[in-house]
């Protein structure tokens, strides 16, 4: 069972877990000021990609505590030119400052600020927050996974016919979860962040993709579901290893663990072929 008690992260990632806790809830004074006043700007990035005022002021609010305090550490956000610097360092910062811009247009409470570090590729510290829930979920190598301040695990629901599955709102709306229909309890949910982040912390059983989704929607997830005692791997079952070249990644697969295969058998992708 989950415990009150609070396992305190290892001496090396104290620091810069209080650091990004503290990022993460200085950039949630900003995107909660925009969201209530609607007073951003909107703009594209290219089709169906949104970005705001918001994006970039958060962007910079978060860069501005975390940057200094670490500077051997390499940087890779949504909303800063990549620099190919970041591909030598050791340990990565990895950050959406607003992860599900498309619900936050729309007033849609269901966006976050992630934030993540990598080290030789894996996810070590996660803190994703929504700021109009004030939802705090974060974590540390070896520490397990938080809620606020209560400690929490994944579900264990050990079938698909009794869990309930987080989709995106997006994919949804396109029809894209037809085919799930009858398979499926299914639950549209904003910022793939924030979908990981609810099933690391036992609000939901299981959440997957086939689209193809950027390191800093995924980094922060993967960290907590982790440490919740989850699993999470690309659309074919690899492990997921971040601070690449290209910050594309495949599309994801996590769950409980207990659900994982049977979502994997579930889910087609073009490296397995299809079973009737």
């Amino acid at each position: 069972m989950p415990s009150n008690e609070v396992t305190p992260p290892s001496a090396d990632l104290q620091r810069e877990l209080d650091l990004a806790r503290e990022a993460a809830l200085s950039a949630g004074e900003i995107l909660e000021r925009y969201f209530r006043d609607r007073g951003f700007e909107i703009d594209q990035k290219g089709k169906d990609n949104p970005v705001t005022t918001a994006d970039f002021d958060a962007d910079h609010e978060i860069k501005r505590l975390l940057r200094a305090p670490f500077p051997e550490y390499g940087w890779l956000s949504e909303e800063t030119a990549d620099n190919s610097d970041r591909l030598a360092c050791h340990r990565v910062w990895i950050v959406d400052p607003l992860d599900g811009t498309k619900e936050f247009i729309k007033g849609i409470p269901e966006f976050v600020i992630a934030i993540a570090l990598a080290e030789a590729g894996h996810p070590i510290l996660g803190v994703t927050y929504n700021p109009i829930k004030r939802e705090m979920f974060w974590c540390a190598r070896g520490s397990g996974c938080y809620m606020d301040s209560r400690q929490v695990r994944v579900t264990q629901t050990p079938t698909l016919e009794h869990a309930t599955v987080l989709a995106s709102r997006s994919e949804t709306s396109r029809g894209e979860w037809k085919t799930y229909e009858g398979k499926l309890r299914v639950n549209p949910i904003g910022s793939v962040a924030y979908k990981l982040a609810l099933v690391a912390a036992g609000q939901a059983d299981a959440t997957f993709t086939r689209t193809p989704k950027s390191e800093w929607d995924i980094a922060s997830g993967a960290a907590l579901i982790v440490e919740a005692g989850g699993r999470i791997t690309d659309i074919d079952g690899s492990e997921m290893l971040f601070n690449k070249p290209s910050v594309k990644l495949k599309g994801f697969v996590a769950s409980n663990a207990l659900l994982h295969q049977e979502i994997e058998r579930l889910v087609p992708h073009p490296d397995r072929p299809k079973t009737s």
